[in-house]
């Protein structure tokens, strides 16, 4: 009975360890899924609602996967890698932004100069943060592959930490109003909200607690297991629409028949103000 605890215990221990069979299946398969996902909403002619997410998927799944690929691979040095690493983040930073800039468009969608000034407020935004991050980067000291590995990390700070605020400037903006959530674009902020939380927090106690090396391998394997719950939550609302939007559709006609008639009339008059500034 001993001798099978302690081999119970060392194969645990084994499969807890980098480039292991969970590490290596926490790595594809969120990505594989991903995949998955995108062509499923394109046989469902779904993406033309989300165009910028379906581009994120794709973009997103093969980065990773070629990253991947990248560190699994001998002949790949560790600059190399980086960069790959690099050019991965930076495409899927920057898609992430103009993901949500789409959620704000399609959740003020009867308000269309909010909601165009919204999207290119959070564009603009967002591509001068990647731009800042690139440029602290660049000037960090130390030698290339240094450099390269501590932008990689400051770039992973500063786009979840601006898009954790990003989402959470648009959950209390729509509480505050009112204003109805569709299926596709609440699903999408959730598994963003619920990936840029427990990245925030594992990097807080990587930082601060400083953690052995087995530690920051756990560490490592929650972050790439948080990706593979935001992958399945992104499969259950863009794949299964019907019971949600007859509750938003309750809720809009609601809201029409003056329930929610003191928020949404603050709301209208930004829209027109809006409308004449933009008109003269």
């Amino acid at each position: 009975m001993r001798l099978a605890a302690v081999r119970g215990i060392v194969r645990r221990t084994v499969m807890l360890r980098a480039h292991s069979l969970l590490w290596n299946y926490l790595w594809i398969a969120p990505n594989i899924l991903l995949l998955v996902l995108a062509v499923s909403l394109w046989k469902r002619g779904t993406w033309r609602q989300m165009p910028a997410f379906f581009a994120f998927a794709i973009v997103s799944a093969v980065g990773d996967l070629t990253v991947f690929g990248a560190d699994v691979t001998p002949s790949v040095s560790a600059q190399t890698f980086w960069g790959v690493d690099w050019a991965y983040l930076l495409a899927e930073s920057l898609l992430k932004f103009v993901v949500i800039a789409e959620v704000f468009s399609r959740v003020l969608d009867p308000y269309p100069s909010v909601s165009r000034l919204g999207r290119t407020l959070i564009r603009g935004f967002g591509g001068a943060l990647v731009l800042v991050a690139i440029l602290a980067a660049a000037l960090s000291r130390g030698d290339s592959t240094k450099r390269l590995v501590g932008g990689v990390h400051l770039l992973e700070q500063t786009v979840f930490v601006i898009e954790l605020g990003l989402i959470l400037f648009l959950f209390v903006f729509a509480a505050y109003f009112r204003l109805s959530w569709d299926r596709l674009s609440f699903g999408i902020l959730l598994g963003f909200g619920l990936s840029a939380c427990e990245y925030l927090a594992s990097w807080a106690i990587m930082t601060n607690a400083a953690p052995s090396p087995r530690g920051r391998t756990l560490l490592d394997l929650l972050n790439m297991a948080t990706h593979h719950v935001c992958v399945l939550i992104w499969f259950y609302y863009l794949l299964i629409p019907k019971r949600w939007e007859q509750k938003r559709l309750a809720k809009s006609a609601f809201a029409a028949s003056g329930g929610d008639e003191p928020h949404l009339e603050h709301l209208e008059v930004w829209n027109r103000e809006l409308e004449r500034l933009l008109h003269q």
